[in-house]
């Protein structure tokens, strides 16, 4: 409520707040080798970008440069949400008795058990790293513009770089599925209807990233709605 409702208090706040959880977040997650922690410290330093798009709306002054500030952090967020259902869906779906994914290393070998599997995560991790044709890539890319726009460059190159250490820990994921033998041996079961809506999701990251422009205008249109 602060952020939104007194700029001069609200953007120092949100840029103290960002500015900080990119950086805890990311310095936290690169040093886990706990995937779940990884994931988890890996949400403050996303919610810290989703936070920088917020502080340049209220910057942005006009409300139409507000509403794009805005509307770049709610697409962040959605798209975040999205991305972050199929990595735990992924690893409820190889969690079975006995077998918990809890280590960096249980991921060891995916690519030799299960290659679907192994493909969905990549395609999840790259949308999370900011690497394209993923979602996640034009969310960031979103939330930068709306940095640069404000006036606040110093940020977005702050971002860039912090988002270049994401990268590492979200790659090393896909280093161990691919490159590492497998600590298991066997094919990794997963019903069918679980396959179905993994294929779903890995299909929207991937889907939004290549056409982003629909989810992007009806983020827009709602926040110019919302401050007129």
């Amino acid at each position: 409520m602060v952020c939104l409702h007194s700029r001069p208090i609200g953007s120092k706040c949100c840029w103290v707040l960002a500015v900080l959880s990119l950086g805890l977040g990311n310095l936290a997650a690169i040093a886990q080798s706990n995937f779940k922690r990884m994931l988890a410290f890996s949400t403050i330093a996303q919610m810290g970008f989703m936070l920088l798009g917020m502080a340049s709306g209220l910057v942005a002054g006009d409300s139409f440069n507000m509403a794009e500030a805005y509307s770049a952090s709610m697409f962040y967020t959605v798209t975040y949400v999205l991305t972050t259902l199929g990595t735990f869906g992924i690893v409820m779906a190889m969690s079975t008795k006995g077998v918990e994914v809890e280590q960096i290393s249980d991921l060891k070998g995916l690519n030799k058990r299960s290659p679907w599997l192994a493909l969905i995560m990549l395609l999840l991790m790259f949308s999370l790293a900011g690497i394209p044709p993923t979602v996640g890539f034009v969310a960031k890319l979103a939330v930068l513009k709306a940095l640069v726009a404000s006036g606040q460059t110093w940020l977005a190159v702050y971002a860039v770089l912090l988002s270049l250490v994401g990268a590492f820990y979200y790659l090393r994921v896909v280093k161990t599925m691919y490159f590492e033998e497998p600590n298991l041996h066997g094919e990794v079961a997963v019903n069918r209807s679980s396959r179905a809506a993994l294929g779903l999701n890995g299909l929207g990251v991937v889907g939004l990233g290549l056409l982003p422009a629909p989810l992007m205008a009806l983020c827009a249109e709602l926040m110019l709605r919302a401050l007129l």
